[in-house]
């Protein structure tokens, strides 16, 4: 059974960090597309970042220059790294895996697998 794993989201204040793992169970996240995505209340899910099964990295502009997106193989674990953080990034964030797509990986095109997510907040 696959099984995609979030944690690391609590509450945090204006301009801190905080560090997203996403551990996978049950497939080897090296093989497949990764992207990191969010959801705010009220509001639609927005794609954040994406690495291609190739190794192909995308940013959303809203979050391009304080997110990093990195991988531990070894782990079977991807990461996301936020920086500089203000209260519109709050939301719960999600991972997902799946064959992808590069052109639409923001619309969450390809990604069969998802976590259930892990609640950020953002205090002003």
């Amino acid at each position: 059974q696959v099984q995609l794993v979030e944690s690391g989201g609590g509450l945090v204040q204006y301009g801190g960090s905080l560090r997203l793992s996403c551990a996978a169970f049950g497939l080897t996240l090296e093989h497949y597309a990764i992207g990191w995505f969010r959801q705010a209340p009220g509001k639609e899910r927005e794609g954040l970042s994406y690495i291609s099964s190739e190794g192909n990295t995308y940013y959303a502009d809203s979050v391009k220059g304080r997110f990093t997106f990195s991988r531990h193989n070894a782990k079977n674990t991807v990461y996301l790294q936020m920086d500089r953080l203000r209260p519109e990034d709050t939301a719960v964030y999600y991972c997902a895996a799946g064959p992808g797509s590069e052109r639409w990986w923001d619309q969450g095109y390809g990604m069969d697998y998802w976590g259930k997510g892990t609640l950020v907040t953002v205090s002003s």
